[in-house]
Order: C-alpha cells, then sequence, then structure tokens
C-alpha cells in the first residue's frame, strides 16, 4: 500500500514509518504546513516528496492511504480531505476536539466505503492480548474493579504544544486519558456511564492539565479508577483488574514498548503469565492493510475512537464543574 503522512512527527519517524516499511508498504510523500521541516523530514526518512499543501499530497500519483499524526486541532479538517478523495485514513488520537466532528468523519468513511482507523496502540500489546484472553476465561471471575496508573514523565521533546496549548488540543486528558479509555473498553467490551475527576496543573502544564484522577462508572457496575499525569519520573505504568475470584496485575504495560509483566493471583498463589512481545504498531498497520483487502477489520477503528475520545472529554468536564458527568458517545 502507498502510504502518506500528514503531519512530520516524532511518532510517525520514531515509530510509524519502519511499521509501515515492515509491513511492506511504501510511503510516497510527508506533508507539513511547515516546508522546511517537511523536507528535512523527507531526507531524513528517505521519502521522495515533501509538501506543504494537503490538496497536493492527495494527488500523488497511486497514493492510497494516509496516516494523520498532526495536533489535534487539524485532525477533523484533515480527515474529512482525505476522506473525500477516496483514501483510506488511519489517525492519531484523539480523532477530533469535539465529539460531533469525530462523529461526522466516521460517518463520511462510512458513505465512502473507505477504512478509518484510530490509532490506539495499546490494544495492540501482547500484553493485553494476554489480559483480555484471561478475563474472557472467567481467570478472576466476574470483574468488580479496574485501576489504570498511567502517570509518566513527558519527554521535553514531545513537550511543545502538549502542555501549552489548549486550542491544539493540549494536556494530559486528550494525550493519555484517550488511550487509557481504549484499554479499559478492549478489556471489559464496555464504556464508562458516568465519570468523575480532579486534575493539577502548574508544575509542566502552563495553561492545560498535567495530572488528573478520575473514577469510573461502567454499566455492568464496575468500578475504574485513572491515574494519568506527565510529571511522574518514577511511577511506571500498569493495570490492574480485580473479581471476585483472583486479580490480574500487570506492570510497564501501559507503553509504546512491548514488554511488562503479568501477574495473576488467586488464592495464596501468584502465577506469572507468559506472552509473546510484538511491535505493537507493526501490528495495527497490518491489521489496517487486512480492513482494507477487506480481511476483517482495524484495531481500532473510528468508532473506538469516538468512544475513547468521549471518555476524556467528560473527565476534562468532571474536572471543570466538579460534578459527575454522563459520558456522551455521539449516538455511537
Amino acid at each position: 500500500m502507498k502510504w502518506g503522512l500528514i503531519g512530520a512527527s516524532s511518532i510517525a519517524e520514531n515509530r510509524m514509518i519502519g511499521a509501515f516499511r515492515e509491513s511492506g508498504d511504501e510511503i510516497i510523500a510527508v506533508q507539513s504546513s511547515n516546508a522546511g521541516h517537511a523536507a528535512e523530514f523527507a531526507a531524513r526518512n528517505d521519502i521522495a516528496q515533501s509538501v506543504t499543501d494537503l490538496q497536493q499530497l492527495l494527488e500523488q500519483p497511486g497514493l492510497e492511504a494516509v496516516y494523520i499524526s498532526s495536533t489535534n486541532e487539524k485532525h477533523f479538517d484533515q480527515a474529512m480531505a482525505a476522506i473525500a478523495a477516496g483514501k483510506h485514513v488511519l489517525c492519531e488520537k484523539p480523532l477530533a476536539m469535539t465529539i460531533s466532528d469525530a462523529v461526522g468523519m466516521v460517518r463520511a468513511a462510512e458513505k465512502a466505503g473507505t477504512v478509518f482507523a484510530t490509532n490506539h496502540h495499546l490494544r495492540n500489546a501482547a500484553s493485553h492480548r494476554a489480559i483480555r484472553d484471561l478475563i474472557r476465561q472467567g481467570a478472576i471471575g466476574e470483574v468488580l474493579s479496574a485501576r489504570v496508573f498511567h502517570a509518566v514523565n513527558l519527554p521535553e521533546a514531545l513537550q511543545g504544544w502538549r502542555i501549552d496549548s489548549k486550542g491544539a488540543g493540549g494536556g494530559v486528558i486528550l494525550d493519555i486519558v484517550v488511550h487509557d479509555a481504549d484499554t479499559i473498553r478492549f478489556h471489559l467490551g464496555e464504556g464508562p456511564e458516568e465519570v468523575t475527576a480532579m486534575t493539577s496543573t502548574g508544575r509542566l502544564g502552563k495553561g492545560v492539565e498535567d495530572g488528573v484522577m478520575s473514577v469510573w462508572t461502567m454499566p455492568s457496575g464496575i468500578l475504574v479508577q485513572t491515574h494519568e499525569s506527565f510529571t511522574h519520573a518514577h511511577a511506571g505504568t500498569g493495570i490492574e483488574f480485580h473479581g471476585t475470584d483472583g486479580s490480574i496485575f500487570a506492570r510497564g504495560v501501559m507503553t509504546q514498548n512491548p514488554n511488562g509483566e503479568i501477574i495473576l493471583r488467586r488464592g495464596g498463589e501468584a502465577t506469572p503469565v507468559s506472552f509473546q512481545p510484538e511491535d505493537l504498531y507493526q501490528r495495527g498497520v497490518r491489521a489496517f492493510g487486512d480492513a482494507v483487502q477487506g480481511k476483517g477489520r482495524p484495531a481500532a477503528d473510528g468508532r473506538d475512537g469516538v468512544a475513547s475520545l468521549a471518555v476524556a472529554l467528560a473527565v476534562s468536564e468532571a474536572a471543570e464543574t466538579g460534578q459527575r458527568t454522563r459520558v456522551d458517545y455521539g449516538g455511537f
């Protein structure tokens, strides 16, 4: 498949280009509003064309799909233009700044008959697939609660708009809560009905939140507790599920890397759970390519992206208002 990159980003360079090429795909052009940056990015990554105009990218001969990794406020217009041009779209999270825009993107792709997916990488991890299998097999009985801790130290190279631009979609909620929402939905097969939340700011964030804790209530009655932050250098990451017959403790699994460990605890026994590590992004690209060929669906489709955005926006509203907030899934 022939790809165009919309956004000359760090994740495109460090994760996605290799994943596309590992799958046998070709990247024929990159677009960025900064001509110098686009040209340097293209040269550094052996991409033949660099352009500043989106339409010029979409008109590249043979272009079949685009990967969007620009700043968040640009996703809607760029995705809609790509869909109108008949291109398949893999879009970074969050899909858009509002639920109505995200729903509009998904519906437009469905009407056009193009594949539209969200680049939620965590559900591609072998560790998370192993956890979901345990839950589905009843290894811990009926699930009662879950806990996600995803408080990290945001590297200086990734700060920029993420810590000071609300208009571009900065802040830890749109950056990390969306991932945790998708991961919880992946494991439990349901999304929260209501959320409560509190945020912190000022240690790193400049006008946006740099930390948040929230509690979600699920339709089944399961309670979920989450903690996301840009300022925790030593906390580590993990996810836990606690049930009537046991608990799952996973550490180091809320990352871009295919590592971590899982412990299943039942009674007085703690059993390590093995899994075969696999590159998260390569697996996602393969699933996308299969979906384009009519073989299954993307790892996370557009509706998954709408749902994760809906949870994040509800967490943001709950933190701002101090009120328990219902999650608006936009009719999906």
